[in-house]
C-alpha cells in the first residue's frame, strides 16, 4: 500500500498569474494499491467520486499509459482536508497523488521533471502542481509540453492565514470573468510586481509584498465574485498584514503576517465572526518545503497518523521531509 501526503497549495500570489505558486503545511493523504476494480472511498465522509472519474484514479491511469502500461483497477482511500472549488489546489492534489502514488507502484519508472510536466498536461497551468510537487515556492512557465520551473526554499518567520469562505468558486467561473486582452501597461504592471514578490519573499524584505500582491490581470474581476473579501483585506491590513491577496482563483483570502504577530488569526476570527461570516474557516499555516511525499505501509484508512508516527520509509518528490530515510527522485 502506497501512503501519500499532499499540501495544499496558495497559486498566483498577487501578480504572478498562472505563474507563481507556494505550498502549505495543511495536507490531504491518499492510500492506494493496485487491484482488480475500482475501489475508492473516503476516510473522512467528504463526497468524492467512487468511480473511473475520480481525479486521483484518472491521473493515475493517465501515468500508467505514458509508461505503456494497463491499469487493471486501483484501491483509493482519500482524507481530504484541503477544501475543495476554495482556491487551495485541491484537484492539484488529487493530480499529484496520482501521479505520485502511480509512479510510486511502477517503481519510479518517471522523473521528477516529467511528474512535473505530465501533471501540468493534466491541470492546464502550473502554478498549483509545480509547488504540491516540490514544496517551497516555485516560478514556473508552461509551454505546452514542458514545464521550465525553479523551486526556492523558504526558510522565513511568516504565517500564511488561509480565510476560507463557505461557498464554492470553481475555476471555470472565475476564468471567465477575466478579459481576453489586457494592455501594455498593464502587463508591466504585473510583471514587475511578481518578480517583486519572490525576490521580497526572499531575502526579507517583507515591507515590499503589500506592493507585490497588487494586481490588475485578474484580482480585481475577481473580487466582485466574493462577498466581503474587501471588507477582510482592508481588516487584514489594519491588523498588520503585510500582504493580502486572493489565492488561486478564489474565493480563498490569503493573508501574510509576521510570525510575532500572535494574535492575527485570532482577530481575524472575531472580525468573521462579528461580520456574520462565522461558516468562514480561518487557517494559520506555514510554508511546506517538500512537497509531495509518499512511502510504504500497511493500509489504516489515516495515513497521517502513521507519518506522524514517523513508522514508514518515505520518499519526498521536493527536497526534504519531517521523515528520515528520504531521497529525491
Amino acid at each position: 500500500m502506497i501512503q501519500l501526503q499532499i499540501p495544499a497549495t496558495s497559486a498566483n500570489l498577487g501578480a504572478g498569474f498562472d505563474a507563481l505558486g507556494l505550498a502549505l503545511q495543511f495536507y490531504n493523504y491518499v492510500e492506494m494499491e493496485e487491484c482488480d476494480t475500482i475501489d475508492i472511498r473516503s476516510a473522512d465522509g467528504t463526497s468524492v467520486p467512487t468511480d473511473e472519474t475520480n481525479l486521483v484514479y484518472v491521473s493515475a491511469k493517465d501515468l500508467y499509459e505514458v509508461c505503456g502500461k494497463k491499469l487493471p483497477g486501483l484501491r483509493l482511500v482519500q482524507t481530504n482536508n484541503i477544501p475543495m472549488t476554495r482556491g487551495l489546489g485541491s484537484s492539484s492534489a488529487c493530480i499529484v497523488a496520482g501521479l505520485a502514488g502511480a509512479n510510486a507502484l511502477l517503481g519510479e519508472p518517471l522523473g521528477q521533471d516529467d511528474l512535473v510536466d505530465l501533471a501540468a498536461q493534466i491541470e492546464g497551468h502550473p502554478d498549483n502542481i509545480a509547488p504540491a510537487l516540490l514544496g517551497g515556492i516555485v516560478t514556473a512557465v508552461f509551454d505546452g509540453r514542458k514545464v521550465h520551473w525553479v523551486k526556492q526554499e523558504v526558510y522565513t518567520k511568516l504565517r500564511f492565514v488561509a480565510m476560507i469562505p463557505d461557498f464554492e468558486l470553481k475555476t471555470e467561473k472565475a476564468r471567465a470573468c477575466l478579459p481576453a486582452e489586457v494592455s501594455h501597461r498593464d502587463a508591466v504592471y504585473n510583471l514587475s510586481r511578481a518578480a517583486l514578490f519572490s525576490a521580497s519573499l526572499l531575502t526579507g524584505k517583507f515591507n515590499n509584498l503589500r506592493t507585490a500582491v497588487h494586481d490588475k490581470l485578474h484580482q480585481p474581476y475577481r473580487m466582485a465574485l466574493i462577498p466581503h473579501a474587501r471588507d477582510v483585506f482592508d481588516i487584514a491590513y489594519t491588523h498588520g498584514a503585510y500582504a493580502v491577496y486572493i489565492s488561486g482563483a478564489g474565493p480563498t483570502v490569503m493573508a501574510i503576517a509576521d510570525e510575532d504577530n500572535t494574535y492575527f488569526a485570532g482577530k481575524m476570527r472575531f472580525f468573521l465572526d462579528n461580520a456574520g461570516l462565522s461558516g468562514w474557516q480561518v487557517h494559520d499555516l506555514k510554508i511546506d518545503n517538500s512537497g509531495c511525499q509518499w512511502g510504504w505501509g500497511a493500509p489504516t484508512g489515516e495515513t497521517q497518523r502513521q507519518a506522524a508516527a514517523s513508522e514508514t520509509h518515505t520518499q519526498s518528490l521536493g527536497q526534504d521531509s519531517f521523515l528520515p530515510a528520504l531521497r529525491t527522485p
